[in-house]
């Protein structure tokens, strides 16, 4: 679990079957078995590489993400380490799990922001954003500002300290970005029962809780 708060930001190259992360100093020291999102997908560390280690990949990450194609050009990704019990929460909750891919459909330098626009690639995932949303990009834990095409395309105000301390700023129009809509979000429509197509049919509602049920529970 993390809270989309960069910590660093390094770079991703391939070795051979796995992926190779540099730039973890600021949060070392590393073990294996730790998990760290890496531009928003949570990589299991399997071995130590420098100031950062090499991960296992499979295809469902290469093909959910832009990992892979990252690491053809050793870009720039934003890092995070797991989430302590501890630590505060400062973002939102965010699982390191990539539900599709964005594109990046303008940026725009404003006096005291950035103006960053966002279209989901899989138009379902649109019902999950509406504006002051969570949404993660990247791995980073932003504010949805605004909205259009029913949550398809939304856009965020990114003040300086995320754009310069983030691989944000590499970004130019066009790119493709990782992005996983808030678990709230996620379970809320699932209790409800407004599951999507092809999903099983929600649970039968509980029973109302009664004083009659509680003693029948063994409370008093």
């Amino acid at each position: 679990m993390f809270t989309g708060l960069v910590q660093a930001v390094g770079r991703i190259e391939r070795r051979g079957a796995g992926l190779v992360v540099s730039g973890c100093s600021t949060f070392a020291p590393l073990h294996l078995g730790d998990s760290v999102a890496v531009d928003g997908v949570c990589l299991t560390v399997a071995a130590l590489v420098g100031d950062g280690f090499l991960a296992n990949v499979s295809e469902e990450t290469l093909n959910r993400s832009t990992l892979g194609r990252k690491a053809v050009t050793g870009g720039s990704v934003n890092l995070e380490p797991a989430l302590r019990l501890s630590d505060r929460l400062g973002g939102h909750l965010v699982s390191g799990h990539v539900d599709s891919i964005g594109q990046v459909m303008a940026i725009e330098s404003l006096s005291q922001s950035w103006h960053l626009e966002v279209r989901w690639r899989d138009a379902a995932y649109g019902r999950y954003i509406c504006e002051k949303a969570s949404v993660a990009i990247n791995g980073i834990s932003l504010t949805v500002a605004g909205c259009a095409d029913a949550g398809v395309r939304f856009w965020i105000a990114v003040i300086p300290h995320t754009w310069t301390a983030t691989a944000l700023r590499d970004l130019v129009t066009g790119d493709e970005v990782n992005l996983e809509i808030d678990l709230l979000a996620r379970y809320t429509e699932r209790l409800l029962g407004q599951t999507m197509e092809g999903a099983p049919a929600p649970m039968e509602s509980p029973r109302p809780m009664s004083a009659e049920w509680l003693a029948s529970q063994g409370w008093s």
